[in-house]
């Protein structure tokens, strides 16, 4: 069983390094091939051996890693993940903070516009209504809020 599955093992890995073409015969039907394609039709090399053998050297090149080494780069990538979740978060909390901000300044303005006297506290907690003049501050107030908030 053991020559068998040995034999098997050793076909198997002759194929991988054998090149590889694509020819279109009389007939018009194409044919993918390691065997060199008869001389009088046009062939293209899909596969060689030496790019085969190269890409093999190249990935034999870096020694693999050790458990320590990828626990390291996996805590790395982990951190990085967070680091940009965290960000994203933030940018969230920001625009909708923003954005109610905005709603609030646009409110104040309905309300300023609505032509409705308004009544407001002042420093010593006295109610009193607002003149016109307060009036037209507070509206130029809400129009800045705007202008800054809503974008």
């Amino acid at each position: 069983m053991n020559r068998y599955l040995l034999f098997l093992l050793m076909l198997t890995c002759t194929n991988t390094f054998a090149a590889i073409s694509r020819w279109v015969d009389s007939n018009g039907q194409v044919h993918y091939s390691d065997q060199i394609p008869p001389p009088d039709v046009q062939k293209k090399t899909l596969r060689t051996v030496e790019d085969t053998q190269a890409s093999q050297e190249a990935s034999s090149v870096g020694a693999p890693k050790t458990i320590a080494e990828r626990e390291a780069e996996l805590k790395k990538n982990e951190i990085a993940k967070k680091a940009a979740a965290d960000k994203e978060a933030q940018k969230q909390a920001a625009a909708a903070a923003q954005k109610a901000s905005c709603t609030s300044a646009q409110q104040n303005l309905n309300i300023l516009n609505s032509g409705m006297r308004l009544m407001e506290a002042d420093a010593n907690g006295q109610i009193g209504y607002m003149d016109d003049n307060q009036r037209v501050q507070r509206i130029a107030q809400a129009q800045k809020d705007i202008s800054a908030n809503c974008k």
